[in-house]
């Protein structure tokens, strides 16, 4: 309804709180709905984007007239110049970004929402920590690109947890340093944090990898035959991929997948393989060594995991400049053979004696092989070069030791006295004051020879100080 003395053009809510520049209400009826329009305005008003400066408050848009004999129903009007700004203010607010909340962890919800997402990534962190200062912004606007990717809840998880606030949470999955992002899949922690670069583009990438499809489809079992040897590959041969025995086998390669190549078929294309039913096989690295088939149920995740687990990680593991850092953190002593690439022979027989020696010290010692050439600063450290490969020493992360002669291995039980004497420091005494008495033969002059053992090499790849804030020293041996 029009007041008396007020231009027919412009049209007042009857409950408006406040004059808003360039919008216009129309209101016939009871004075009620009046006010229910008016609310209806300042919700839209609340979902609306800034006004755009190329609009023009003192030019409304003329309302138009109501024919002879219509009732006009309630209604609101956004005062408009015309149809091209009516796009403008559409286009900007569909294109807004959406912002996301990082979702933050306490020891109440921390279990329900990581079993609940498919893919979460957590940020440990404290307040008090540059690095983890700088951080935040980039892992709120990563959160953002990917939640525009994913937008279902569960299906990527940003979290993070104030570690002075939740020291028990920290203390539970080993935060030896500031940040550490970890990767969860449905509740498991993997074992591989993320240490990439810190951009929101290297995080959004690293996500999209994650969730991208762990398992190669085959159309043919032709391509068998074209598969990377010198990987170790796991195939699934299934009757129907919408089956409770592949799904299990899709979320072990979900696990694995940085460890083992997964690849799978199904129906007629697989029917050759499944002459005893569904099956999975183990393809060793090389041509010689024989196929692996799992023998448990493949229903059962665990039985499955960890038969999958032994094959994709091996008991000697590679290291190499890219997975220096995570093998130094695990806070383990290093057992490791330089070799020359193309020796296979020696790695060979080392790996023999170390699964034959030392199956016991798995959690007490980490087995590494290493290549020559690349490592040669480490060879260096201990007084060889790669003409001397290969060679056999511990890194303890203080000091490095070389075991005697490479051949010495095959003698029964002597490589894994050597991880021994390193346990019981006798490594480390020797070094440095000579002999044990207990090894000097009866009448033999006992001589105090001091000696410097070489430091450690290895302890160079550890985390930077100039990355992350870290919590405490290792151990030293």
């Amino acid at each position: 309804m029009l007041r008396g003395g007020q231009d027919p053009e412009v049209r007042v809510c009857e409950a408006s709180l406040e004059v808003v520049p360039g919008v216009r209400c129309w209101s016939s009826g009871s004075r009620g709905r009046g006010a229910a329009a008016g609310r209806a305005v300042r919700r839209r008003r609340r979902r609306l984007p800034e006004p755009s400066p190329f609009l023009n408050p003192a030019q409304p848009c003329p309302v138009p007239a109501a024919k002879p004999g219509v009732t006009m129903n309630p209604a609101v009007f956004l005062s408009l110049p015309d149809l091209r700004c009516s796009l403008l203010l559409l286009v900007t607010w569909v294109f807004t970004p959406v912002t996301t909340e990082i979702t933050s962890l306490d020891t109440e919800n921390i279990d329900d929402i990581l079993n609940n997402a498919d893919v979460a990534l957590v940020n440990f962190y404290a307040d008090w920590c540059r690095f983890s200062q700088m951080l935040h912004p980039i892992f709120e606007e990563a959160s953002n690109v990917i939640k525009e990717e994913y937008p279902n809840e569960n299906q990527v998880v940003f979290a993070r947890v104030d570690c002075d606030q939740h020291s028990d949470i920290a203390q539970r999955y080993r935060i030896s340093k500031y940040p550490t992002l970890k990767l969860f899949r449905n509740g498991m922690m993997m074992k591989r944090e993320y240490r990439g670069q810190r951009s929101v583009k290297a995080l959004a990438d690293y996500i999209r990898q994650q969730k991208s499809d762990p398992v190669q489809e085959l159309h043919d079992l032709a391509e068998i035959t074209t598969l990377d040897r010198s990987k170790r590959n796991i195939i699934g041969y299934f009757e129907q991929k919408d089956s409770e025995n592949y799904r299990v086998f899709e979320r072990v390669a979900n696990i694995l997948h940085d460890d083992c190549a997964f690849l799978s078929a199904f129906g007629a294309v697989s029917k050759p393989e499944r002459y005893s039913g569904d099956n999975i096989i183990y393809k060793p690295p090389g041509h010689s060594a024989p196929d692996m088939v799992y023998l448990g149920s493949m229903t059962n995740f665990d039985g499955t995991y960890n038969w999958i687990q032994d094959k994709c990680v091996p008991l000697v593991r590679e290291i190499t400049f890219e997975n220096g850092e995570e093998l130094t953190e695990e806070g383990l002593p290093f057992l490791i053979l330089f070799h020359m690439k193309e020796d296979t022979e020696s790695l060979e027989i080392f790996q023999n004696e170390v699964a034959r020696q030392l199956i016991s010290e798995k959690g007490t010692i980490n087995f590494l092989h290493a290549d020559c050439d690349k490592f040669r600063h480490p060879l260096l450290h201990i007084q060889k070069t790669p003409a001397d490969c290969p060679v056999i020493a511990i890194d303890s992360f203080r000091h490095m030791y070389v075991f005697g002669d490479f051949r010495d291995v095959l003698i029964p039980g002597k490589l894994k006295q050597f991880v021994f004497d390193l346990h019981s420091g006798k490594l480390h005494r020797e070094f440095h004051h000579g002999p044990d008495p207990t090894d000097i033969a009866p009448g033999q002059q006992v001589q105090d020879v001091a000696s410097s053992p070489p430091e450690s090499s290895f302890q160079k790849l550890a985390p930077s100080e100039y990355r992350y804030t870290l919590l405490r020293d290792r151990d030293e041996l």
